[in-house]
């Protein structure tokens, strides 16, 4: 780093920040920090669905035990590979000072030479050896403090420290004390490591692409068993997706292995049969009281009808006309549930809406307008699709100002049923909301509004039972169903 003296102190302070003003601008790299601790959070919320699924989390651990005892034993491996080889060389090193030992004491080593021993790989060309009295093959340099044998990894020497400087240039040494015919001194044995250094690169090239492709080996069994074993959750998932109130007959797959998986189907079909039991005697309950009070409130209508005219008469009378219609449409409520075969038919939609809509109820001051196109054919129940206009047009009628407009046409292949009003109409987040049953709008809960709340729900599962769609959009109710 270029430092400059600042006249001030007279210390030296980094050019950078005395000619680079836009280093101390703090406000930038507060702005990037902020960014940037900002973004792996968004990154850990965009990978976080995919991380949480049990396959990924099962391969990812499974691959990393794998790695960790791969790695602990690729390690224990090449120490032990490391130390066995060159315990080996050690130990041959010894061998050859221990056989060298008879010849080092018979020679003579020069005691006043300055030259120092060279270290045993140095590029220096070797000079002609001369021969030593006592030595079999053995040789010194004219003027040195060492004697080399005709074997060039023995030697005898009285120079300190030469143990070291043959180890450090990558040798096994082996260093026996001797008495020569000049005095003590030292004979040396090298062995070179070359071998373990081979050795160890062939491990190591092993090792490097062969623990990598294990570990792939072992994440793609992994995530192919996973995913074999997860198959059937997922089939009873989509299973219990698609079951609903009224095919409570439905059951998940059992896969055949007799493990965890199969205990979960079972207790999942053992639950849906508790739930069907439930459901089916809600249904026959609601259909027996709603077919047990038929008959008396039909009697006590009859009964109100022949009294005497009064007010209370007449409140007693419209409160009766509400029971039966409830009851009606509870029975009707409870046949849509049941799932009784529909006995369909080839008719004429135009025609059953008109003579629904001129029957529906009719309100002072409110007409019934109709925009029939002919010959709209399609297959269905006369009184199913009778009472779904029914429905439609007394709501219409009970919420209109002044005008009803029922229109039938063919169109797109499908057979349109349209019911609209001028009313106020229904709020776009409550469209939906109304084909709830019992489910009534605020200004519709009024008792003289009439309507207990299931006339659009029974609507709508008679359009569904007919294969159509019954929605509200700013045109009205539409209902569509497919040509016959």
């Amino acid at each position: 780093m270029i430092a400059r003296r600042s006249p001030e102190n007279g210390r030296r302070s980094p050019w950078f920040t005395r000619h680079s003003p836009w280093f101390t601008r703090r406000p930038r790299i507060t702005i990037l920090s902020g960014k940037l601790a900002r973004g792996p959070k968004a990154l850990w919320r965009r990978l976080s669905p995919g991380l949480s699924s049990v396959r990924v989390r099962a391969t990812a651990a499974a691959t990393l035990v794998v790695a960790l005892a791969l790695g602990m034993a690729a390690l224990v491996l090449v120490v032990s590979l490391r130390g066995t080889l060159v315990s080996s060389a050690d130990a041959e090193a010894a061998r050859r000072a221990t056989a060298a030992v008879p010849y080092a004491r018979t020679l003579e080593i020069p005691e006043h030479s300055t030259e120092r021993i060279a270290e045993p790989d140095a590029k220096a060309p070797a000079e002609e050896p001369k021969l030593v009295k006592g030595a079999q093959r053995a040789a010194v340099p004219e003027e040195g403090v060492a004697v080399r044998f005709a074997d060039p990894d023995v030697m005898v020497t009285k120079e300190d420290g030469a143990a070291e400087l043959v180890r450090a240039s990558g040798y096994a040494v082996a260093a026996v004390e001797v008495t020569t015919a000049d005095g003590p001194a030292t004979l040396l044995s090298r062995v070179p490591l070359d071998g373990v250094e081979q050795a160890l690169r062939t491990v190591y090239g092993a090792l490097l692409p062969g623990v990598p492709a294990l570990l792939a080996v072992v994440a793609a069994m992994t995530w192919l068993s996973v995913g074999r074993a997860l198959r059937p959750v997922a089939a009873i998932r989509a299973k219990v997706a698609d079951i609903t109130a009224r095919d409570l007959h439905q059951r998940v797959p059992v896969p055949r292995s007799k493990d965890e998986v199969a205990a979960l189907a079972t207790t999942v079909n053992g639950t849906l049969d508790r739930l069907e039991t439930a459901v089916e005697q809600h249904k026959r309950f609601v259909a027996d009281a709603a077919h047990e009070l038929r008959s008396p409130i039909a009697t006590l209508r009859a009964r109100l009808e022949l009294a005497e005219p009064s007010e209370l008469t007449a409140e007693a009378l419209a409160d009766v006309e509400r029971l039966q219609s409830l009851a009606a449409d509870l029975l009707m409520l409870a046949r849509l549930d049941a799932g009784e075969p529909l006995r369909a038919a080839e008719l004429d939609l135009g025609q059953v809406a008109a003579e629904a809509a001129l029957r529906a109820r009719r309100r002072p001051g409110v007409r019934v307008e109709l925009d029939v196109a002919p010959d709209v054919v399609m297959s269905g129940s006369s009184a199913h699709l009778d009472r779904l206009v029914t429905n439609l047009v007394d709501n219409a009628v009970r919420h209109a100002a002044s005008t009803v407009k029922v229109r039938v046409a063919a169109e797109d292949g499908a057979a349109v049923l349209v019911v609209s009003d001028d009313g106020p109409g229904i709020p776009p987040d409550q469209r939906e909301a109304v084909f709830g049953r019992f489910t009534r709008l605020d200004e519709a809960r009024a008792r003289d509004a009439g309507g207990a709340g299931l006339g659009l729900p029974i609507a709508r599962d008679i359009a569904h039972l007919h294969g159509g769609s019954l929605v509200y959009d700013d045109s009205g109710f539409v209902a569509r169903f497919p040509l016959g």
